[in-house]
């Protein structure tokens, strides 16, 4: 994982108070990633790290577009994206799990923390569930003769299957209607 060695940062050397990093995310980000739902993208990532006595406070800034298929028309499209996340860091004696999603547990003797899998979290949360090149405020249509060639082929293959039913006993059935 070369690409994400930059995403490391080491703490121990910081001083109390807030500290300010940059990341450029490229396609080789998402590359790092196995079975990522994005492949390519351009984003900014502002991270703001407010170190204290007993924790790391984490505000993220992730914006950007990254590239999405269309759901409706299968082509590709850049989908804008801004995210603001906070992300705490507690530290502990032992290795225990919090059970609140915000806070993170790390061991006393670490003296960095790997940022690479957060931000890549942030980013595929906020893909959208159905993803439409209409629908993403960017202005882009639909592919219209992809519709078209998908509205023959559904039509046609329902005449098929309409034909291809012989069975008396749907028959009966649709003269119930």
């Amino acid at each position: 994982m070369k690409p994400l060695k930059q995403f490391s940062i080491p703490f121990t050397g910081l001083k109390i108070g807030k500290h300010q990093f940059d990341f450029e995310i490229d396609n080789s980000f998402f590359d790092a990633f196995e079975y990522s739902l994005v492949k390519k993208g351009n984003l900014k990532v502002e991270l703001e790290l407010d170190k204290q006595e007993t924790m790391l406070i984490l505000q993220f800034h992730i914006f950007g577009t990254i590239g999405l298929d269309c759901d409706k028309c299968l082509s590709e499209f850049d989908a804008p994206i801004d995210v603001k996340e906070r992300q705490i860091v507690k530290f502990a004696e032992d290795d225990l799990q919090s059970d609140d999603l915000e806070i993170i547990m790390l061991n006393r003797s670490e003296s960095e923390i790997d940022v690479s899998t957060m931000i890549y979290e942030f980013i595929t949360v906020s893909v959208p569930y159905i993803k439409i090149c209409e629908e993403n405020g960017t202005g882009i249509q639909c592919d219209q003769e992809m519709i078209e060639r998908l509205n023959r082929l559904s039509i046609s293959n329902q005449a098929e299957e309409e034909k291809t039913v012989d069975d008396p006993r749907w028959e009966a059935l649709k003269k119930l209607k």
